[in-house]
């Protein structure tokens, strides 16, 4: 069963990623985003958004370690982190960023306490 939910919170990282990294610009208005005068945003969200989440689940499925499934946890914890500090610090209490940071802890909590 742990082996399933390990394959299952891994394939999540990779569709979301997927998002990011392929339709960068649905990702940017699904968080409220704007391109600037460049293309950098694009290529931010890209990679920190996108390719690297993919990158983080297909690894972690080719390792199929618990150390490797676990970074995953940790990943997504830094995620949940880093948005309650928005929340916090940037008044950003809203409706989204609270399900933002409960599917990031969620994500991060169950991946943790499988593979501790």
């Amino acid at each position: 069963m742990i082996d399933i939910l390990n394959i299952f919170i891994a394939l999540i990282s990779i569709g979301l990623g997927l998002f990011g990294w392929l339709a960068p610009k649905y990702t940017m208005e699904a968080l409220d985003l704007k391109r600037g005068e460049t293309t950098m945003g694009v290529s931010e969200i890209r990679a920190s958004a996108g390719a690297l989440f993919v990158g983080l689940g297909i690894g972690a499925i080719l390792l199929g370690t618990p150390t490797a499934y676990a970074m995953i946890g940790f990943a997504w914890g830094g995620a949940a982190v880093g948005r309650m500090t928005s929340i916090l610090r940037d008044e950003a209490p809203t409706r989204r960023t609270w399900g933002f940071f409960a599917t990031e802890a969620l994500v991060a909590a169950t991946a943790l306490a499988i593979n501790l």
